[in-house]
Order: structure tokens, then sequence, then C-alpha cells
């Protein structure tokens, strides 16, 4: 593919990064951009960085792997152009960004932090995002006005260190953010988002109560770092009881409240629970209903992690062991590209609290049989722990769970002080 004008950048990177492009095109857009560059910047203050760019791109030879090698450089001389920008300027040159600006420039102290940071990221919500407010779980902190929770949700979007979206691939990480307050987050060196490439090249965000984030404009770079843009706010993550009925594991939440662990699971630091769901609790409702509460506690706690290390999907590799609050041992397989806990497959994983991680379970597991093994060719294998459902088929102890705060809009932090 030869260079012209009338091909982008971005669209000439994607044919470089196939290699279809040609020496003598690569030199075209090289003497092209060299050019515009002489142009544009001038004498006196362009002349240094004018020639770290002829440096830069007079370095570039015929070798086996030009077209990444290439693309490389095109990309650093890029945002070697666009770092010119310090924040507020780039912020003002993106329209869509008005609403995200007005509400950054508000929290003045955050503000004149970033203009001092380097090597900073920041998911920033177009416009559009802040249309959505009103019925999404931030509606009532925004509509309220409490200036708090809304510091809080800021501090929610920006990531220490440079994560451009190339960066990311088909496996989940797990990146820690500026919300450390512990007002809102119990998670050591603070709270954290997911991010994922998915089919398509398409980069995907993930926050508390399971909210998704697309990118829409990757990588506008400024003197201190980057910028993305996204379609929806991060959520910050609230705590277990909160945010089990928004994946219907609501019996799991009132069997943690039936047996006085919700104030554990709800503050303690760090913790990754694995949740069997509900349909493991309903095979087994009269039988658990019918268990002496500190034998009911002692079933849970084995299916509770306090570590100093969160157990997102990310730091469970393949045979890892963790201790579970019982005393007893886990054991995490990862076979047939699915995750399992002992015996139990995990059919949902990577649901952020406020104070660690949860993965929901597709049957219990049972400390009285540690050393059971998963069995990847059955989809769901016979529950460990015989018992009978009760009449009708009903859920367990889902009448236990608090009705006291409304599920639809979790960011109702309880230490908020408006």
């Amino acid at each position: 593919m030869a260079y012209t004008e009338g091909v982008s950048f971005q669209e000439y990177v994607s044919a470089c990064s196939m290699g279809t492009t040609s020496m003598g095109s690569i030199g075209t857009w090289r003497n092209l951009v060299m050019k515009r560059e002489r142009e544009r910047i001038g004498k006196g203050t362009g002349r240094w960085y004018f020639h770290t760019m002829r440096t830069s791109l007079s370095r570039m030879r015929p070798v086996p792997f030009l077209p990444l090698v290439a693309c490389l450089s095109f990309t650093i001389l890029v945002l070697a152009q666009n770092e010119s920008k310090d924040l507020t300027q780039l912020l003002q040159s993106n329209k869509n960004l008005s609403e995200f600006t007005t509400l950054l420039t508000s929290y003045g102290d955050i503000y004149a932090n970033l203009s001092f940071q380097s090597d900073i990221t920041i998911l920033a919500p177009n416009n559009e995002a802040f249309n959505k407010i009103p019925y999404s779980s931030l509606g009532p902190a925004f509509k309220a006005n409490q200036s708090q929770i809304v510091r809080s949700i800021l501090q929610y979007h920006i990531i220490p260190g440079l994560h451009p979206a190339g960066a990311y691939n088909g496996s989940f990480t797990f990146d820690q953010t500026w919300l450390q307050n512990t007002s809102y987050t119990n998670v050591t060196r603070g709270q954290v988002i997911g991010g994922v490439q998915q089919a398509g090249n398409v980069n995907v965000f993930t926050s508390g109560l399971g909210t998704r984030s697309t990118l829409v404009t990757p990588d506008l770079a400024f003197k201190g770092g980057i910028v993305h843009v996204i379609d929806n706010f991060l959520v910050p993550p609230q705590n277990f009881i909160q945010t089990v009925p928004q994946f219907n594991l609501t019996a799991a939440g009132g069997a943690v409240e039936n047996t006085s662990l919700a104030d554990y699971v709800n503050t303690n630091q760090d913790l990754t629970i694995f949740v069997p769901r509900n349909a493991a609790f309903q095979a087994l409702g009269e039988t658990l209903q019918s268990m002496p509460s500190s034998q009911l506690q002692r079933l849970l706690n084995y299916h509770i992690v306090n570590s100093t290390t969160v157990g997102y999907s990310s730091n469970l590799p393949n045979g890892t062991i963790l201790r579970t609050r019982s005393g007893q041992n886990l054991t995490i397989t990862f076979a047939s590209n699915s995750l399992f806990v002992n015996q139990a497959r995990v059919i949902q994983q990577d649901l952020l609290l406020s104070n660690g991680v949860m993965h929901v379970l597709d049957n219990f597991l049972d400390p009285d049989a540690p050393s059971v093994t998963a069995n990847p060719e059955i989809p769901t294998a016979a529950p460990l722990i015989r018992g009978t459902s009760l009449s009708e088929n009903l859920v367990p102890f889902t009448s236990f769970l608090p009705t006291s705060f409304d599920t639809s809009s979790a960011c109702d932090f309880e230490n908020d002080d408006e």
C-alpha cells in the first residue's frame, strides 16, 4: 500500500502492521511527515523537536521485522506530536469531552494533581456517557450533588502508569486506580478496574456491579500521559451484600446474613469469595436451612479467602493453592479453557467488590472433601454435599437479605458525610 494524503495515519499503520507496505511508500510517508513538520514548526523552539523526529525517522532500515518497527516508530512519532499539548489543551480540543472537562475542573485539587503527573492514564467518559447517568446506579449521587461520592467516581477513572490500548489482550488485566479512600474501597494499593481486548480489537473495561465501558477513542496523548475516551462511566464496586442481588446470588447473600458473616465479608480487606449460584443452594435448600448455624458458617468460610493478594483470575494460575477462612486449602485448576476450584466450575469470574472480588461457582465446595479435583469432561459435577431441596423447590435464605438499600442505585455509600 503506497501512502497518499488521502490515507489516514491509522489506516496506514493498520496496513503497515499487515506487512502490505513497501520500503518506498514508507520513505514517501516519512518525507511527507518531515515536510509537514518543518512547515508546522518552523524555526526557533521547534528545532530540537524536529531534530529528534528526524533522527528517529532516519534510523529506519529494511530489516525482516520492518512492518512492526515502522508501526512502532510511527506510533511514537504521533505520540510525540500530541505530547506538545498539556491536559487542558487536549481536553479543550475534544468537544465530545466537554462534560468530562467541566466535571474534572470542578475538582481543582484532582485536576491540579493531574497536571503535574507523568505517565498517567485517564479513562474519560464522553458526553453520551453523561447522558446515561440518570438511568444508572450513579444517578442519585450526581442528582444530589454528593461531592465526596462523585470525587471517588472521578478518582476511579485515573490509572497510574501508561496503559495504551494495544497493551490489552484477550486475558483480563486488573489495574489499580486513584480510588484509595477507605470510605469507598478496602483493596490494598487502590481499587481496580478490569481491562480486556475482545473480538474485533474492541477494548472493554469492567467495574462494579458488572458495568462495562467500551473504549471508543484510544491513546489521546498529552504531556503527562494518555486519555482513553469511553462510552460509559465506571462504577466503583460495592460491598458483597449490595452486589449479590445484581447477579441473582440472593441465597448466598441471605446465608451470609443468617450466619452473622455479613460484617466480615463486607469490610475485611482483600477478600476473594467463591459464591455458589442460587441453583446450588436450591438443590440443598432443606438440608442447608436445617444445619446448625456453626456448621453452615464453617461451610461458608470454606468459600472465603483472606490474603494479601486478591484472587482476580489473573492471579490464579493453574495449580494455585489458597488457604480459606476455615483453615483448609482450595486448589485452582485451569483445564479445557475453564477455571475450577476443587471440583466446582467457575461460571462467572471477576465480579469486583469494594474489598476484593468474587467468582460464581456451579456447586458448593465441601470442607470435608478438599482433595476432590475437577473433571473438565462434564459440564457440572454432582454435588459433593448430599441433601434435599425445600418444598416447591424454593431458594433458601433469601428472606434474610436486607431490603434497606436499593440495588438499582447501589452507589449509596454508607460513609458519605454529605
